[in-house]
């Protein structure tokens, strides 16, 4: 129970001076002198007539680069529509490949099914190793098998 109650009390205590920090902070944030203008306020760029010519030099950049990303998300279309292409494909090919498998499952059934029923009526011996024996004599009518 002390255990308990000395790791509580650390808890509580990180936390606290966790909290204390972050107000402390944001406090002094708030409140510097020297902060940062809003984003919002006048720009000094657009009175100044060289600027003028780096905007413009800034522009046609953007738009360069803006048409370099629109390429790239072309291109990202396209390889997407080829994923769902191929994920097509591998669905079809999966359907066609439990298809096989059901069918080799009906056909490994109606083998047991046939082996058990040649057993049954004595014309072949299954050993325990899995190993088969045709038995002479088979129980075929007209062939004279076992009494």
């Amino acid at each position: 129970m002390n255990k308990h109650a000395v790791a509580l009390a650390a808890a509580i205590l990180m936390t606290a001076c966790v909290g204390v920090s972050i107000l402390a902070i944001g406090g002094f944030a708030f409140f510097n002198p020297n902060g940062v203008q809003a984003a919002n306020s006048p720009s000094q760029i657009a009175s100044d007539p060289l600027s003028s010519n780096v905007s413009a030099a800034q522009q046609s950049q953007d738009q360069a680069q803006i048409q370099q990303l629109q390429n790239l998300i072309a291109q990202y279309q396209q390889r997407e529509q080829q994923y769902q292409q191929r994920e097509q494909q591998y669905q079809q090919q999966l359907q066609q490949a439990n298809q096989q498998v059901q069918q080799a499952q009906t056909q490994m059934q109606q083998v047991q099914m046939l082996l058990a029923a040649l057993q049954q009526r004595g014309i072949i011996t299954i050993t325990t190793d899995g190993r088969i024996f045709i038995n002479s004599g088979g129980g075929l009518s007209g062939e004279g098998g076992e009494p």
